[in-house]
């Protein structure tokens, strides 16, 4: 009986037992912590956490008085028939509640890593809150719980103060490892407590290594799959309507307000099949609308109604959850799950179809998407233009009545912008319901929408057909946003002329002049270099510098008068490399046309 083997078995059983209870207690914890907006959440927090931060024996003198004889816990078990100290059970409890808050945290901090547009994106096609934990959340943050697995059972296994506190120390029942070697250690006997001593370090460097090479085997296989993709080569009328007019079964209806950090915002517009682009500067508002489309955001009053079903409204109470308002939501990071490979990202929505059903769809968006040969492929091995073609196909494969676009190419370069701009405009131009699509690139908007909404903190500055707001925007700010460079206050000199006082100059128009002149514009490119002086609104300038790209030049030029330093110019005009070419060699002063028709005149 020198050497008991008993210590070794009833720590193993013991440690394996609380790692157990630690595991499925601290991820649950853990995952309710994640969402927790009440009261007290720090207190809470500090209650879950305490064991690891007390002196093991203080944890122990607490269990003895909820667990003793005299304990309210221990009465109640009692009267059960039940008796939990100086037992086997008291070892795993005790093991368990000292083990439990490396578990908890550990879950936490995984759960925290994993991106949110995963869980949003997983919303938005329908999954719910138990699919998206087991089948998301679980997946993306195994690593960090299997090594939180690992540390608790170390911890289990290592427990000695409260566990001497609420077990005791009767050998073959409660006598773990620890405990006996604090006794051979108190009754003189080195030998067994050198024997112990190894025993534990043999088993506690056992878990440092398994722990060392998970965390190397996960670095690198996402090492491989990082090296997989670089092998890889390059991817190939707004029908505005106040809401209380009648809503029809088609379309999108659009009234909310919600009050933002730095402004409210508050919008009301109507859209039916041509897609609509929602323009403006970053921070505007534009992807809090999407999102509040989507159910991603709550409004804080308002109603959307989509196709005639209502989505939200405040004053009935009505807030369809994400996955049943039957809307494709594209995200500027496309929201892949990292873990699927693009047959499983595609399908993910559709998992409560029969099979036959749900092959047929996935298969006809691979089709249509031209993403056969990649079924087989994870994210990270799929290109920047392939990733945004699975994001797309998995969004279209549910069906939406809706799909909104949320800066979807920002990520990509130029040359493979330009080829997935041309395949979602021949997508979108298929799809038959309402589609929305945020961009604060000029000439993306342009190409993609036939529609525009021009926001600005929050609030629409004008709204209509592309052609009318580019062609005729009121204000200096839209004038602005659709890339006009040049302006000048003016006033109204007649019913056909105005003075530029900026410019110094007066200037025929051939529009009405509204009422509430203010300025006068033109576009860089609509600047004309006559040879002469006879054609109208036209003046003499002085180039006063130049700036290259590399197939245009823009001249900073000065009217009537030749410029005192560089920053005096009035104008900006854009020519190609061809004209600049020609125009480089002309003597000063040029001639500079500000045509009538090209005039934009605003309010």
């Amino acid at each position: 009986m020198e050497f008991d083997l008993s210590p070794l078995w009833i720590s193993l059983k013991s440690a394996f037992a609380a790692t157990i209870i630690a595991f499925f207690l601290g991820i649950a914890a853990a995952q309710w912590m994640q969402g927790y907006r009440g009261k007290g959440k720090a207190l809470i927090e500090g209650l879950l956490i305490s064991p690891l931060v007390l002196p093991p024996t203080v944890v122990g003198f607490i269990l003895l008085l909820l667990l003793g004889r005299n304990g309210f816990l221990g009465q109640l078990l009692e009267q059960l028939g039940v008796t939990v100290i100086f037992s086997w059970s008291a070892t795993v409890i005790a093991a368990t509640v000292v083990a439990f808050p490396l578990m908890y945290k550990t879950a936490q901090g995984a759960f925290a890593q994993v991106d949110s547009n995963l869980l949003l994106a997983a919303r938005t096609l329908g999954a719910s809150e138990l699919t998206i934990f087991w089948q998301v959340v679980i997946p993306l943050a195994n690593p960090g719980i299997i090594a939180g697995t690992i540390l608790t059972f170390a911890r289990a296994l290592g427990e000695f103060g409260a566990t001497l506190m609420l077990a005791g120390n009767i050998p073959g029942q409660t006598q773990t490892i620890p405990i006996a070697i604090y006794f051979a250690v108190e009754s003189g006997d080195r030998q067994q407590a050198v024997f112990w001593v190894l025993v534990i370090l043999a088993i506690t460097f056992a878990i440092l290594f398994a722990l060392y090479f998970w965390s190397d085997f996960s670095n690198s296989f996402s090492v491989r799959a990082k090296s997989a993709t670089r092998s890889l080569p390059p991817d190939d009328p707004l029908r505005v309507s106040p809401l209380e007019s009648v809503i029809n079964n088609k379309g999108l209806v659009v009234d909310i307000h919600k009050q933002l950090k730095s402004f409210s915002l508050q919008t009301s517009f109507t859209t039916e099949s041509d897609t609509l682009g929602v323009l403006g500067a970053s921070g505007a508002g534009k992807s809090m609308i999407l999102r509040c489309i989507a159910g991603l955001e709550t409004p804080n009053c308002g109603r959307i109604v989509l196709n005639g079903r209502v989505l939200f409204d405040s004053i009935k109470g009505i807030n369809l959850p994400s996955g049943e308002r039957h809307i494709g939501f594209l995200f500027q990071n496309y929201a892949l799950f990292p873990h699927l490979n693009v047959l499983q990202n595609i399908g993910f929505g559709l998992q409560q179809l029969p099979k036959l059903e749900r092959e047929r769809r996935v298969n006809t968006q691979i089709a249509l998407m031209q993403l056969s040969g990649l079924e087989n492929r994870y994210p990270q091995q799929l290109s920047g233009g392939q990733q945004q073609r699975v994001a797309l196909a998995r969004a279209l494969a549910i069906q939406p009545e809706a799909i909104l676009l949320d800066e979807p190419f920002s990520a990509l370069d130029t040359h493979l912008r330009s080829q997935l701009e041309k395949q979602l405009i021949e997508t979108l131009s298929t799809y038959q319901g309402v589609s929305l699509f945020v961009t604060h690139n000029l000439e993306e908007v342009y190409r993609v929408c036939k529609n525009l909404l021009v926001l600005s903190e929050g609030k629409i500055s004008i709204y209509g057909s592309k052609e009318s707001i580019f062609e005729h925007p009121q204000t200096v700010s839209i004038a602005q946003l659709t890339g006009c460079k040049n302006f000048s206050r003016a006033r109204m000199l007649s019913p056909q002329i105005v003075e530029a006082t900026d410019w110094g100059c007066t200037l025929r128009t051939i529009e009405p002049i509204p009422s509430q002149l203010a300025y006068v514009g033109i576009r860089a490119h609509q600047l004309t270099f006559p040879n002469d002086l006879t054609q109208e609104n036209t003046f003499r300038c002085w180039l006063v510098q130049t700036s290259e790209t590399p197939h245009r030049m823009t001249l900073y030029l000065k009217l009537q008068h030749p410029p005192r330093d560089r920053s005096d110019y009035h104008l900006q005009a854009e020519v190609f490399k061809e004209k600049w070419a020609v125009l480089k060699d002309r003597p000063s002063p040029w001639f500079l046309c500000l045509e009538p028709l090209r005039l934009i005149l605003m309010s």
